[in-house]
């Protein structure tokens, strides 16, 4: 469903786009983003989760985590994957 990490263009953290466009369902991934008593700040066309690292979930379901740290990026990726389905 995503491509792999890879650093961004900017080179100040990772992304992860979706192999196919998609819509990721914002309200439910916070709900289950809070039930795991994850931080999240809701901006309406975005999330921002607080993991090991901070991450924003966008309505087209790219992820952006904000490290200069490959493997806290890759965790973070792999904790969220079966998250967002």
């Amino acid at each position: 469903m995503y491509r792999t990490l890879r650093l961004c263009a900017s080179g100040g953290g990772f992304e992860a786009l979706p192999e196919t466009p998609r819509t990721v369902d914002l309200k439910r991934v916070r709900a289950a983003l809070e039930a795991a008593r994850v931080p999240v700040i809701d901006a309406r066309v975005m999330l921002i989760a607080t993991l090991e690292v901070e991450v924003t979930i966008s309505r087209a379901g790219r992820l952006l985590f904000k490290t200069a740290d490959p493997a806290a990026a890759d965790r973070a990726f792999a904790w969220l994957r079966p998250l967002l389905g």
